[in-house]
């Protein structure tokens, strides 16, 4: 017989105190969670506009440029790695509180940075540290809220998520246009100063720590989650293939839409974006349905919505109408699907929570990297049509694989962790 590992028989002393169950997480702490993903996300994206000017002010190549992108996603994967796995570890509060701290220093760095070195060492700074309080808010979120709405604490949060994303490339267009590249970042730590205060003064207690590793034994466990987890197999492999589509339709929609007969400025392409935010405020009630039990159900429809979504695409030349309604139907099974597979994966394991999100990212990571390769591949070789056709097929896929392996997820969440906030949402 295998033995339970440490995590378990911690997990079952957690469940314990489940006796006396908590009131409802309060909306002003569950739209708090969501406005700090929202804004921590956001930095990690408020560089994409704004190359042109980057490259202008420090004399670089557009074609060497992109560098700056880079080094924000060697920031955010060092997060996922490094760095979110310590809320498992350390408390989560004040993790959260110094994490902030280091964000303000390091967005007041990128927005002085006299040169091109300091500055791309500010943007791995600001994507290690926004990432790593994105996902480590969420887990937050996922451990502060009792088990019969974690998923529709998850869900607002990853709203939030969503939202943040969307809204980043926008705003920092706006602002710069007005005062500047620099001025983007000088308001971002702005926002980020304010937002410690709220956090300082509403974020729940967390509790003390169930989990006593030395850190590379932290980081070890990790992989040791990706080698026995079921349900994050399963479920991760799901939200690989998922963003794999997500990936291969927006890398490659700038390619039609800015070519005849369209010539769709950059801003008018981006606005597109935010039609999708329509599907991801929506796809945020899929959460309340895993939270009843119906987590397979909605994770059907969402992969059905998927694959329905390519055909809308697939018509974009007959009528950008079909083009927004097949953007809000893969906003919409994407996000509907991404946050029931985070409900599902949180309920495995309570004191792993942020191990977890690394993991569970961590198939993102590779899903995103490999659906852009493809889809620049694919049209490249096939144009917009082979785009739809690869991006039906993963999603055909996904939809497969669901199918196969229902049989191999667990009928009920393992160990629900306990709520660590007060009836009157300030913390324990």
């Amino acid at each position: 017989m295998q033995a339970a590992s440490p995590d378990r028989v911690m997990g079952s002393s957690v469940a314990g105190r489940e006796r006396n169950p908590a009131p409802p997480m309060p909306k002003l702490l569950v739209t708090l969670f969501a406005a700090a993903c929202a804004l921590s996300v956001a930095n990690v994206y408020y560089a994409q506009p704004l190359l042109d000017a980057l490259a202008r002010d420090f004399g670089l190549s557009l074609a060497a440029i992109g560098i700056v992108i880079t080094a924000t996603q060697i920031g955010c994967a060092l997060a996922l790695l490094l760095v979110v796995p310590l809320g498992d570890l350390l408390d989560r509060r004040r993790l959260t509180l110094v994490q902030l701290m280091l964000l303000c220093t390091a967005l007041l760095a990128v927005a002085v940075a006299p040169s091109a070195f300091l500055l791309l060492i500010g943007m791995l700074a600001v994507g290690l540290l926004g990432t790593a309080m994105t996902q480590g808010l969420i887990a937050y979120a996922a451990n502060s809220a009792a088990p019969t709405e974690r998923g529709r604490v998850v869900g607002a949060a990853q709203g939030g998520v969503v939202i943040g994303l969307l809204l980043a490339r926008s705003l920092a267009g706006w602002i710069a246009d007005l005062a500047g590249w620099r001025a983007v970042y000088l308001v971002s730590a702005a926002i980020s100063l304010l937002m410690l205060l709220a956090l300082r003064r509403w974020l729940p207690q967390s509790s003390a720590p169930v989990v006593r590793l030395p850190y590379a034994a932290l980081l070890g466990s990790m992989f040791t989650l990706l080698a026995s987890e079921r349900v994050l197999q399963i479920r991760g492999v799901l939200a690989m293939l998922m963003f794999a589509a997500f990936s291969a339709f927006w890398s490659a929609l700038v390619l039609p839409l800015s070519a005849p007969p369209y010539s769709f400025s950059h801003t008018a392409i981006g606005a597109f974006g935010l039609v999708g935010v329509i599907g991801a405020l929506a796809a945020a009630r899929a959460g309340e349905w895993a939270d009843r039990g119906h987590g397979q159900s909605t994770t059907g429809a969402a992969l059905l919505l998927l694959l329905a979504s390519w055909l809308a695409i697939g018509f974009m030349g007959h009528s950008l109408w079909l083009l927004i309604l097949g953007v809000i139907l893969l906003d919409l099974g994407g996000q509907a699907l991404h946050v029931t597979n985070q409900s599902m994966i949180f309920a495995s394991q309570p004191a792993a929570h942020s191990r977890l999100v690394g993991c569970y990212m961590l198939f993102y990571a590779v899903g995103s990297g490999v659906g852009a390769i493809l889809s620049t591949t694919v049209y490249a070789a096939a144009g917009w049509n082979g785009v739809c056709i690869l991006g039906a097929s993963i999603s055909l896929l996904a939809l497969l694989f669901w199918k196969l392996t229902l049989r191999h997820m667990p009928k009920t969440a393992c160990h629900p962790a306990a709520p660590l906030y007060s009836s009157d949402g300030a913390g324990a």
